[in-house]
């Protein structure tokens, strides 16, 4: 029988493993070119961003919670981690 924490564990490293989709390697993208990987509230047509891709990003760990946001406390201020700006490099390899 596997324990509970070495199953939570694998799961984890797991879903870590994943590509972003096509969602959310748009918006990961758009966090390289921003100071400490900010990443943006609103697409490129003035809409919010999907709370889910925020999530999915946040828990495949490409994301990180940056600060609060007083004015809107539901809105999620978060910046890109190492293995996100890895997520996208390996997506949009460099061709020699």
């Amino acid at each position: 029988m596997t324990s509970l924490s070495s199953r939570s564990k694998s799961s984890k490293t797991g879903r870590r493993g994943r590509k972003p989709s096509p969602l959310q390697l748009a918006w990961l993208r758009r966090g390289l070119a921003q100071p400490g990987g900010k990443l943006p509230l609103f697409d490129q047509s003035g809409q919010r961003v999907s709370e889910a891709v925020i999530r999915s990003c946040r828990d495949a760990g490409w994301v990180e919670p940056w600060f609060d946001n007083p004015i809107k406390p539901t809105w999620k201020i978060c910046r890109l981690t190492e293995s996100g700006r890895a997520a996208v490099a390996k997506a949009d390899p460099i061709e020699p």
